[in-house]
This record gives C-alpha cells, structure tokens and sequence, in this order.
C-alpha cells in the first residue's frame, strides 16, 4: 500500500459541494490519515455511517431539545463517515461497486428514518397530520435533489476520466451479472430506489440542453462552473447540514419548511440556469 494522499482521496473540488470542499473533505481526511494503515475497510465506515444516522432518526423520534440536538450532531457524524468511507476507498484504490450501492440505499434508508422519526415528533406535539406529508415531500425533495447534483458532478468526472465508479445512468451490464451475490442484490435494490431518478435527470438534462450534440458543446455545458456551483447546494452533505442546524436551535419544524421551499428553489434555479442562461450559450458558441 502506498503512503497516503488527500488529493488522490477526493473526486473533485471543482464539481463538489462547498460544505464537503471547505469542511467535511479536509476533516474527514484527517480522519482517513488515521485509518489508512489500520485494519479497517471502507464498507465498514459506510455502515458505521448507517448506524449513527438510524441513531440520529431514535433522537428526533424522542421530540425534545436535547435528543434534537443529539440527532444533529449525529447528521453531522454520519456526512462526516459519509465523506470518509469515499476518501479511504480512493486513497487505497479500495473502490468496489458494492460500497458504492450500499453507501446510495443506506443514504436514503437514513433520510426516511430521519424524516419519519422528524414527523412522528412533531405530530405527537401538535396533533397535525400534516406533518406527515410534509416529512414524505421532504424525504422525496431530498433524493431528488441529491441525484440532480450527482448526475452533474458524475457527468463531469466522466467528461475529465478522472472518477468512473459512478455511471451516469446504472444498468446492469454482463460484468455486473459475475459480481457476487450480496453486491448484486444491492444493485437491483439501488436500481429499484435510483433507477428511475436516474433517468429522470436525464431527461431534464436533455430538456435543458436541447439540440447540442458536438464534443466542444457538451463539455462547455458539463464543465460550467455557475452551474455546478449552483447544483453543488443541493448534494447530501448541505442537506444535512441545513438539518443540522436546524437541529441544534431545535427548530425542526422550520426545517421542513426550509426543505420544502428554499432547497427546491434552488434546484428550479439551477434548472432555469441551465435551460434559460447557459444553453443559448452554448449553442451560439457550438454553432
């Protein structure tokens, strides 16, 4: 094994989120300077992640300011084995497709626990059923909105080569039918939760692209800096950093306003950028 290094343990900064660039990315990889020689394997701190963020959901479900507080801290834990799991994987060229799936079903596994534990609280103080829906848009705003970010961030990985254990669409291919057992049935339980995200992101890509089909266009459209600064506000880690602190001014129900609205203005936003500012950019530029 090599000695250890933090950029070959990070994807990107260029397409990542600010909160994993400027935070998450440079702690975690204090962390992976600890475990890189130690016997530990980066599918174990993938569910180590899992772990703390069911806790997190046993604390929201517990409705006072103290355990909301803990669930908080807990979010922030479990983005921070999150970070970790990815970096230790990279820095030891660990990379297998079977972390890769179980990181993407626990992460969703997580934000329903989460969100329902969040509602149940909520519910038992006020009565109002309400927040039940709002607990299941929520849940659903976030799977979306973070596979909107991760189709653009792969898509621009894949565009410089430089990260090919994401596809941009998952299919499962021959290669994938000689996997073991367990990786196999976390695919086609991925493709069940993913699957249709994945193409539904695509088809908004193709909305908003248009006719742009030469090489020079596409890679301007991928490589677009206010784009993917803007869909970088929409991965997992500033999701749960916004719970977070909400968490710890234990105002959980202004989360799921803030879920609701503010999160998904900014991906309409990100939408309306690439479809109305940077396409005819593009186009003019490609014509």
């Amino acid at each position: 094994m090599s000695d250890y290094s933090y950029r070959k343990s990070v994807k990107s900064d260029f397409s990542d989120e600010l909160i994993n660039t400027y935070v998450l990315r440079p702690i975690a990889g204090l962390v992976v300077r600890l475990l890189y020689h130690a016997p530990i394997t980066p599918n174990q701190v993938t569910v180590a992640a899992i772990i703390a963020g069911l806790i997190a959901a046993g604390c929201y479900w517990q409705g006072n300011a103290m355990t909301t507080a803990i669930g908080g801290i807990l979010v922030t834990l479990k983005d921070l084995l999150d970070s970790v799991d990815g970096q230790l994987a990279r820095a030891r060229n660990q990379f297998s497709r079977r972390g890769r799936f179980l990181d993407s079903v626990g992460d969703l596994i997580v934000t329903v626990a989460v969100l329902g534990a969040i509602s149940w609280s909520l519910y038992k103080e006020s009565g109002d059923s309400a927040f039940f829906f709002l607990a299941a848009a929520g849940a659903l705003g976030v799977t979306l909105r973070v596979s909107y970010h991760v189709f653009y961030q792969v898509s621009y990985l894949h565009l410089h080569q430089t990260y090919s254990g994401n596809r941009i669409v998952e299919e499962i291919t021959d290669e994938d039918r000689r996997a073991d057992s367990v990786t196999q049935m976390l695919q086609r339980i991925f493709l069940i939760l993913y699957g249709w995200q994945d193409r539904f992101m695509l088809k908004i890509d193709r909305w908003c692209l248009g006719e742009v089909d030469d090489e020079s266009g596409r890679r301007r459209w991928y490589e677009d800096r206010v784009g993917l600064w803007i869909s970088g506000f929409l991965g997992y880690g500033t999701e749960l950093f916004v719970l977070t602190l909400c968490s710890l001014v234990n105002e959980i129900e202004l989360y799921l306003w803030l879920n609701l609205f503010l999160m998904n203005g900014v991906m309409v936003a990100a939408i309306f950028y690439r479809r109305v500012v940077l396409r005819p950019r593009v186009a003019i530029k490609s014509s």
